[in-house]
């Protein structure tokens, strides 16, 4: 009962929240009379239907008349409005202000934008003076014309009256250069300025070319004009501003809306003049759901910030030339001015390829361009060889072309500098007009491909991390024990040990593998004395010798010996012998016996092989041990420094990077002291040799393979590639150079010859051989340190027969001597002598007549009594 209350109660309250918020908003206008501004904001108005629905309070003023304007305001406000759109002039927009902070009533206007902290003011029109410092700064205009426009009376009969004039003015300038600032650049009748041949340059913020304001202008000349008493126009640049100010507004309320805000206005509105002012309650909510809005409009981005002015805006830089308006950059607060086009590109477009020769820039570095050895005494490019020196020669055949190379004057390839917003080193020689061509190892990126174009790559490349080479290590005694882990030999020990076990337990449990003992041979002594009869003793009657061999055959049956020849030490010999790959003169009888020998020649099958496989690869290869092997390890140690070129790809990559790793190699590079940040390669390079291994150097893995084939061969590139990327040859926006290049490293590549040229110079030409020198694994001849474990343990293995032998001889020479009373020297002595002494052919000798050691089951008999000789002593 009580959740049902709860949720009806939760119910009734969600929909008094809801019928709080009104259906229809009144908003306020206040436009001139016959404004192009107003028939837009109609416009706006019935593009935007939706829920809740824009009412317009409108009334037409003479914005430049405070009384009017005050007049206006005030009675909009009395009816209840939540928001105003409308213009100002320099002459109101004061009382504007006053009135807006006062009352807390939010202004929306598409007039010119000025510096005020009143937060109700929002101001669509974005401010551009950082914009036009940028665009002089960037062509570093000394002598120019300004013309601007403005809502001020007097300013506007200037603009009016004594246009034609100015223009007039400007064909006897000296400089020709004009800047407009007169609402939108494509909105002016410029043609005036084509026969003057000045340079025009203003500023654009709508783009015709988006598609939603291309479907926007086709609405609005499709719009219903029949209540309009001003003819149809194009949408003008205050006219888009107005449209978005009414998007701005039915997107705040909407939000309002959504969030169940309480805007509504209860009982008298209230009077503006009223002393002291009483502000509306709800107008700071409605203030920042206004500041709140992002959105892409006609006008581009729009952002507020917390002063109600344009922010995160990108405006258009337009040039008028001989062939009409056309983009060449574009301003933004966050990257500044960025140049799209060059002026030599008119020059592309009136003359042939043939009719010029061309400047192609580069830089110097190995092996792409280097000076000869006897540069001094030639001329122009034949001074300078190289891969990128023969590729701009293949590119000039097949294209048709003269050029001549140019050194790059900075040595740097090209970055924008973060404070002037000025490109340096080859891609600055592209943008500002004073090269044709780049040839060189330049990287093709984001940033340069925004302000110059580039080819197919001709070589493909990435970041990669060059280390001084480390010391070898010096191979171990025991190395030979190195392709089985630790782990793997001490499991086949304690398997070695445990199949010795089984076997010796099998053998001992199974009935078939115990035999009498020598049957082969009692099987043989029994034919010979089948074939041959017995000989009596000396002294015994033929009944008596009779009677004594056939007491011995019954004692024989009645008593049979069984042996077993897999004792403990021989079935760890078996094993032994099996695992190295050998054999014995015993094998197991039995079943059981037999399976456990064949799994156990199974698993050495595998364990030898697998080793025999490892071991070559082991034993001839040298390896070094390398403090770092990726980017990683970089990071995780401060011990070693590492850096890139300054003003590189590879310093813009990692600036850029948000790969965690790479950020955080990043921040140690800008704050490492002294710097890690080298200004050309061969100072990294040099830095890593003279380091002793404490600087690894970041560059591009193509010029890390060269320099591991350069002398002294004491560098090596460790890891893979950070990223993958390519060089490709560069040309200025719009060149009609780049069609041609493009096609022609395209149909060099299909024809193998960038490839050869690569070969040509990185390994042809290399000092360190194939392998690149000491490589890091190379395979070499086995030395005595390689297999000097192997000799130990022969030697080992010798001296510890010798020791045994010695011990047995002393303990069996012991027992002689006891048995036959003699002394132990004498008996050694004699046994000695009897051993080393002539015998007979291949060392044979006569030996005591010991019987053969007999394993015998307690329960199956006696054993035999041991009987000696001392024949032979």
């Amino acid at each position: 009962m009580w959740q049902s209350f709860v949720l009806l109660f939760t119910g009734l309250l969600g929909l008094c929240s809801c019928s709080s918020f009104p259906s229809n908003i009144n908003i306020g206008g206040l436009f001139p009379t016959d404004s192009h501004e107003y028939d837009v904001f109609r416009f706006a108005l019935s593009q935007h239907n939706d829920v809740p629905k824009l009412v317009p309070q409108v009334d037409m003023v003479d914005t430049g008349s405070s009384f009017a304007m005050t007049y206006a305001f005030c009675s909009q406000f009395s009816k209840g409005v939540y928001a105003i759109i409308g213009l100002y002039d320099r002459k109101t927009m004061n009382m504007l202000m006053s009135f807006c902070g006062a009352l807390h009533v939010c202004f929306v206007t598409p007039s010119f934008p000025i510096d005020t902290n009143n937060q109700f003011v929002i101001q669509l029109r974005p401010e551009l003076q950082d914009a036009l410092i940028g665009l002089v700064e960037h062509y570093k205009w000394t002598k120019f014309v300004y013309m601007y426009s403005s809502d001020s009376g007097w300013l506007f009969i200037l603009l009016t009256c004594r246009f034609k004039s100015a223009m007039m003015e400007t064909k006897f300038m000296s400089n020709n250069l004009v800047i407009c600032d007169l609402g939108g650049f494509l909105d002016l009748n410029l043609t005036e300025f084509r026969k003057g041949g000045a340079n025009v340059t203003g500023f654009q913020l709508m783009n015709y070319t988006n598609p939603t304001v291309s479907r926007t202008i086709q609405h609005w000349l499709e719009f219903d004009s029949k209540d309009l008493k001003s003819p149809k126009r194009r949408l003008k640049y205050t006219g888009a501003l107005t449209y978005d100010g009414v998007t701005v507004m039915a997107t705040a309320f909407q939000n309002l809306r959504k969030q169940h805000i309480d805007i509504s206005r209860r009982g008298n509105a209230g009077e503006c003049l009223a002393n002291p002012p009483a502000p509306w309650g709800q107008g700071i909510d409605i203030q920042r759901a206004l500041q709140q809005v992002q959105f892409e409009g006609l006008t581009g981005h729009i952002q507020f910030n917390e002063k109600g002015h344009r922010t995160n805006f990108t405006i258009s830089v337009m040039e008028f030339g001989p062939n009409g308006p056309k983009k060449v950059g574009y301003w933004s607060q966050h990257e500044k001015y960025v140049n799209t086009a060059t002026y030599s590109n008119m020059l592309n477009e009136t003359f042939g390829l043939q009719n010029r020769t061309y400047i192609v820039t580069t830089i110097l570095e190995s092996p792409y361009v280097m000076l000869k050895k006897n540069h001094e005494q030639l001329m122009g490019n034949d001074k300078y060889e190289g891969y990128c020196v023969e590729l701009a020669a293949e590119i000039a055949k097949h294209v048709g072309y003269s050029y001549r190379l140019e050194i790059v004057g900075d040595r740097k390839y090209g970055a924008r500098d973060s404070e002037t917003m000025m490109w340096n080193g080859m891609v600055g020689e592209l943008v500002y007009g004073k090269a044709d061509v780049a040839v060189a190892p330049l990287t093709i990126t984001l940033v340069r491909e925004e302000v110059i174009d580039f080819s197919k790559p001709f070589m493909s490349l990435g970041i990669s991390i060059m280390i001084k080479k480390p010391t070898k290590s010096k191979p171990g005694v025991f190395s030979f024990l190195d392709p089985l882990a630790y782990e793997i030999w001490m499991c086949i020990v304690f398997a070695y040990i445990g199949v010795s076990v089984v076997l010796f337990l099998v053998s001992r449990f199974s009935p078939y593998e115990w035999h009498a003992d020598d049957e082969e041979e009692g099987m043989e002594q029994q034919n010979q004395n089948q074939n041959r009869p017995p000989s009596p003793e000396p002294n015994q009657s033929p009944n008596q010798h009779s009677q004594n061999q056939n007491q011995r055959e019954e004692k024989q049956e009645k008593q049979p010996e069984h042996n077993n020849e897999f004792g403990i030490f021989n079935s760890l010999w078996f094993s032994l012998g099996a695992f190295m790959q050998q054999g014995c003169d015993i094998s197991p009888r039995s079943l059981s016996g037999r399976i456990v020998g064949g799994v156990w020649w199974f698993f050495t099958l595998i364990i030898i092989s697998s080793y025999t496989a490892n071991l070559a690869a082991f034993l001839t290869v040298e390896r070094m041990v390398s403090p770092i092997e990726s980017a990683e390890d970089l990071a995780k140690q401060t011990e070693i420094a590492y850096g890139t070129l300054d003003g590189g790809s590879t310093k813009e990559f990692f600036r850029r990077s948000k790969i965690a790793v790479f950020e955080k190699m990043w921040s140690y590079m800008k704050s490492a002291e002294p710097s890690v940040f080298l200004k050309t390669t061969d100072e990294g390079v040099v830095r890593v040799r003279k380091s002793k291994g404490k600087y690894a150097y970041l560059l591009e893995s193509t010029m890390n393979e060269y320099i591991e084939q350069r002398k002294p061969c004491d560098t090596m590139k460790v890891g893979g590639n950070l990223d993958s990327k390519g060089y490709g040859i560069a040309t200025p926006k719009g060149s009609a150079l780049r069609n041609p290049v493009n096609l022609a490293v395209l149909k060099l590549n299909e024809q193998g010859l960038l490839d050869k040229l690569k070969n040509k110079w990185w390994y042809d030409k290399g000092e360190c051989g194939s392998g690149g020198g000491d490589s890091k694994d190379k395979t070499s001849a086995l030395s005595l340190s390689n297999v000097a474990g192997v000799f130990y343990i022969l030697i080992g293995g010798l001296g510890l027969a010798m020791l045994v032998a010695l011990v047995e001889f002393c303990y069996k020479s012991r027992i002689e001597s006891r048995r036959m009373k003699q002394i132990i020297d004498a008996a050694m002595l004699s046994s000695t002598l009897t051993r080393m002494g002539s015998g007979g052919e291949n060392g044979r000798v006569m030996a005591h007549d010991f019987p053969k050691a007999a394993q015998t089951l307690p329960c199956m008999g006696q054993a035999a009594a041991m009987g000696l000789s001392t024949t032979g002593m």
